[in-house]
């Protein structure tokens, strides 16, 4: 049977309610978290040197904070456009997996390509958990317009909250910036715990945090690329020896 024929046709009113709770969404703990990391950022692109619009632009296009931080800060470092183009790739390639991940749970029978390719810009660790936690219970036809109102609504605030920043950084404690910066990856490490569907992501969590250190000393040009595949490869291996031997 075709499943274009049997998918309910959606009207115009439940769109804009299901687009709504998106919206609604971003106003959480995590979005907060997520505004106040941004506080931090919005003072390091101005001790860089860019403009307000220049720093308001990276946030639109370039959205997840790690790679926007590795390109201030190859600019402040003075690096070339080769190997910061190299760099800024490296720390966004985290994100293919998120988003192989997140596109089925979003696509529906009648799902045009070019929505999932649009809606992909707002997959970052905050946007991606929020929704692998609230997209079981929304109606797979109203799917794509939940999380185009909790995508766009965390981008735009982020947007807004970097514009501000920037007007006001000179007033901030450094300290104060560096502390709300950090906020981050602490929300990244208790949601990823909390919301990892196997004991595998458990244990990739603990084998990076006690990798880490080690690969910081050993090869800190590369400590977070062999920190993810090492202790990623273990986790997985682990978990198909767990699987075999049935016990997963």
């Amino acid at each position: 049977m075709d499943d274009r024929k049997t998918e309910p046709v959606v009207r115009g009113s439940e769109r804009i309610l299901w687009f709504g709770r998106g919206v609604r969404a971003a106003f959480s703990v995590p979005g907060l978290i997520l505004a106040s990391a941004f506080v931090g950022f919005a003072g390091l692109a101005r001790d860089a040197g860019l403009t307000l619009a220049q720093t308001v632009f990276m946030t639109g296009v370039m959205w997840a904070l790690p790679g926007k931080v590795v390109l201030v800060g190859s600019i402040i470092a003075g690096n070339g456009l080769l190997p910061t183009g190299i760099a800024v790739a490296l720390s966004s390639v985290r994100l293919g997996p998120m988003v192989v991940a997140l596109m089925p749970e979003l696509r529906g029978p009648r799902t045009p390509a070019w929505v999932l390719y649009a809606l992909s810009h707002f997959v970052a660790v905050t946007s991606w958990v929020l929704a692998m936690e609230q997209l079981r219970y929304v109606p797979r036809p109203m799917r794509t317009t939940y999380y185009a109102g909790l995508g766009g609504m965390l981008l735009a605030g982020t947007m807004v909250v970097v514009a501000i920043v920037f007007l006001v950084a000179a007033r901030l404690p450094s300290e104060l910036s560096a502390a709300l910066f950090f906020l981050t990856p602490m929300y990244f490490l208790t949601s990823l715990w909390g919301s990892a569907r196997e004991r595998a992501g458990h244990v990739a969590m603990v084998f990076g945090l006690a990798l880490g250190p080690l690969f910081h000393v050993l090869v800190p040009d590369f400590d977070l690329l062999a920190t993810g595949l090492v202790a990623g490869s273990a986790a997985f291996v682990l978990h198909i020896l767990r699987k075999r031997s049935g016990r997963a």
